[in-house]
């Protein structure tokens, strides 16, 4: 009897390539499948045609920002409206815009890079 669910895919947008192999070598040892992309533009041409279960979007990223991109994607279709979205970013979220932004992006989560480890961000997917 083989009831293994299918994996979960994390679609991962991060410039930094140090940090993009460390998420990329974690999820892939909790059993989650694992595609990235290193600029907002592929992340976002990506996220539509493989569809992932959660991204992970780090802010400052060139071609496109992060921001940018969960705004394009929450238009783009009823998927892009509710895959689930994490900020990653090195910028504190005391900026009332970003904040805004990100709530009305619902469901989107903003983890401030220094304040979580690594484990801790684990945990935020699994939720």
């Amino acid at each position: 009897m083989n009831n293994q669910q299918p994996k979960k895919i994390i679609l991962i947008v991060e410039d930094d390539l140090g940090l993009l192999e460390v998420l990329t070598d974690k999820f892939e040892r909790e059993g989650f499948g694992v595609i990235v992309a290193e600029n907002g533009l592929d992340g976002f041409n990506m996220a539509n045609t493989k569809r992932p279960d959660l991204i992970l979007i780090d802010i400052v990223l060139p071609v496109m920002d992060g921001m940018t991109m969960m705004g394009k994607l929450r238009e783009e279709n009823e998927w892009g409206k509710t895959v689930p979205i994490i900020l990653l970013t090195n910028l504190s979220a005391d900026d009332d815009e970003r904040a805004r932004e990100v709530a009305k992006n619902e469901p989107a989560y903003y983890l401030v890079k220094s304040d979580w480890s690594l484990e801790d961000i684990v945990r935020k997917v699994k939720e």
